[in-house]
């Protein structure tokens, strides 16, 4: 192998490398964000807590819209107190002013950060794809607890108050449900 080829060839390996690696960040990052709580992403469940304890935190809930989303959206009460392990739920209510059908897709994250691992999702509406058609307003629920863990954590121990914060965005109607959705009438609350 002549030298050109030579490094022709490793040029090459470095530039395969490197693009692997830039196309596998994202989901590495998400997924090591979802095992750790890192950033604030929250952990998920099939169901509650085993255990509830008669000690209790508050629960703040925020939402906001990006700034190319039209609906409103806000969370139904700001605050809510429950028991460490309880299962609480909550509801965000989303409101579509405009004359046309918009989908939307929520993310999430929870403050402190070290509390986002001690923060479980049993069943929420971020986890699908939202649809609203015009005038819609809906409430979507969110079901969670905090896991009784967070008590014996170094960090978590200190936490009295978790905010839950969603922020959605807009993202194109998939076909197959505007076409559905233009033919079914609308019920409005």
């Amino acid at each position: 192998m002549t030298p050109q080829n030579k490094t022709l060839t490793q040029t090459l390996a470095v530039v395969v490398v490197m693009g692997s690696l830039a196309w596998a960040s994202v989901p590495l990052y998400d997924w090591f964000c979802r095992v750790t709580g890192f950033g604030g992403v929250t952990n998920t469940a099939e169901i509650g807590s085993d255990t509830v304890l008669n000690k209790t935190i508050m629960i703040r809930f925020d939402a906001s819209v990006d700034s190319n989303m039209e609906w409103t959206f806000k969370p139904v009460a700001r605050t809510m107190e429950l028991k460490i392990g309880e299962t609480g739920l909550a509801f965000y209510e989303a409101y579509n002013p405009t004359d046309r059908p918009i989908a939307g897709s929520a993310s999430y994250n929870v403050t402190p950060y070290q509390a986002g691992g001690f923060f479980t999702k049993i069943d929420c509406f971020c986890f699908e794809e939202q649809f609203l058609m015009p005038g819609e307003r809906v409430q979507m629920p969110v079901t969670f607890y905090v896991d009784p863990e967070i008590v014996d954590d170094s960090e978590g121990k200190y936490i009295h108050t978790i905010t839950l914060s969603y922020t959605f965005y807009e993202i194109d109607l998939p076909e197959a449900q505007a076409a559905l959705q233009l033919d079914t009438p609308i019920q409005r609350n």
